[in-house]
C-alpha cells in the first residue's frame, strides 16, 4: 500500500474496524473509503458490486461481521453463521469482480478446534471439532478463509487472513447481551462498585483461560501485515500469553476497586477451555504489543466511566 491508494474499510464503525481507519489515518494514509450499514447492507451482494464498481478500491479490510459473547452466539447461532457468510461471499466476491489488490480477511481463534494443541498453531485449522457455543460463527469465518484461499489457488487472488485472539478496547461493546468477557466485567463491576453491591455474578468456574489483545495493537499488526503476504495465509496476532477467567475477573474488580465478593454460575458454559495463540511468525516479523493487559483493562474501564456518564 502507499499513502493514496484506496483503502476500503468494510466494518469501520466497529471496534477492530474504527482502530484500523485510526492506524491508517495517523500513518498519513488519506484515500479511504467506508460506509455505514445504513447507506450498504453488505448482505446485499448487487449493493456491494455496486459500491465497488463507482469506487474502485485498491485494497481491502474486511472487518464487518456481525459479533458478540458467548451468549449472544448461543442464542443467535442463525444469524451468525448466515449474516456472516452473505457478508463475507459478497465482499470476497466484489473484490474479484473488480480486480481489488490485495484483501485482509479478519478471522478469530475462535476457529480452531475446542480440544486444539496450546498454543494454537495455524496448521491446527479444521483438525478437530470446534467450540459448540460459537460453532456458527466460527464455521462462518473457517469459509471465508478457504474462499479466499481458493481465489488465489485458482485465480491468483491475493490475501492474507489474520487471526486474533480476544480484543478488546476503544468502541467496545458494553451491552451485556453482546458484550465480549471482558467488557462485559468492566461493566459489572464498575457498576457494582458503583452501588456497593454485596456480590457479582460471574458465568462458568473461572478455570477458561483466554489470551487478550488491545485493539490498537490489534490493528498495527493487521495493517503491516496486508504488505507481508498475498497467498490467503493463516497467521495469528496476539500477545502469546492468557489468563484464567478468574484472574482476569479480579484484576478487573481490582481496577474497579470492587471489594465484594465474586459468585461463580457453574450452570452457565466456560465455552473452549483455553484459547492461546502461538504468534511465533508474527513475532519473527518483529510485532509485538506495546499495551499490556493491566494498562488495557485501565483504559477500557476509564472509558466506560465516560460513556456513562
Amino acid at each position: 500500500m502507499n499513502k493514496t491508494s484506496k483503502i476500503y474499510i468494510a466494518g469501520h464503525r466497529g471496534m477492530l474496524g474504527s482502530a484500523i481507519k485510526r492506524n491508517l489515518e495517523s500513518k498519513g494514509y488519506t484515500n479511504l473509503v467506508y460506509k455505514t450499514s445504513k447507506e450498504l447492507d453488505l448482505r446485499n451482494h448487487n449493493q456491494v458490486d455496486q459500491f465497488f464498481l463507482e469506487e474502485k478500491p485498491d485494497y481491502v479490510f474486511i472487518a464487518a461481521a456481525r459479533v458478540g459473547g458467548i451468549n449472544a452466539n448461543i442464542q443467535y447461532p442463525v444469524e451468525f453463521l448466515y449474516d456472516n457468510l452473505q457478508i463475507q461471499n459478497s465482499l470476497i466476491t466484489a473484490c474479484y469482480n473488480h480486480k481489488v489488490e490485495k484483501v485482509s480477511f479478519i478471522g478469530s481463534s475462535c476457529i480452531y478446534p475446542r480440544e486444539c494443541p496450546q498454543p494454537m498453531k495455524e496448521e491446527h485449522l479444521m483438525t478437530g471439532p470446534l467450540e459448540p457455543t460459537n460453532e456458527g460463527y466460527a464455521l462462518a469465518k473457517i469459509s471465508g478463509i478457504r474462499l479466499l484461499q481458493y481465489y488465489h489457488r485458482e485465480y491468483g487472488m491475493k490475501s492474507v487472513c489474520p487471526l486474533p485472539c480476544n480484543l478488546y478496547g476503544t468502541n467496545d461493546s458494553f451491552d451485556l447481551k453482546h458484550a465480549h468477557v471482558l467488557s462485559s466485567l468492566v461493566k459489572r463491576f464498575s457498576d457494582a462498585a458503583q452501588s456497593n453491591a454485596p456480590s457479582v455474578d460471574v458465568w462458568g468456574t473461572g478455570e477458561a483461560r483466554r489470551e487478550f489483545l488491545h485493539v490498537d495493537d490489534a490493528a498495527e499488526m493487521i495493517v503491516e501485515l496486508m504488505d507481508e503476504y498475498e497467498a490467503g495465509e493463516l497467521i495469528n496476532v496476539g500477545s502469546g500469553s492468557d489468563v484464567s477467567i478468574k484472574e482476569l475477573a479480579e484484576l478487573i474488580a481490582q481496577k474497579t476497586n470492587y471489594s465484594g465478593s465474586l459468585n461463580w454460575d457453574t450452570s452457565k458454559p466456560n465455552g473452549m477451555p483455553r484459547k492461546c495463540l502461538d504468534v511465533s511468525e508474527i513475532k519473527r516479523l518483529g510485532f509485538s504489543p506495546s499495551i499490556s493487559l493491566e494498562q488495557g483493562i485501565e483504559l477500557t474501564i476509564q472509558q466506560y466511566k465516560e460513556k456513562s456518564l
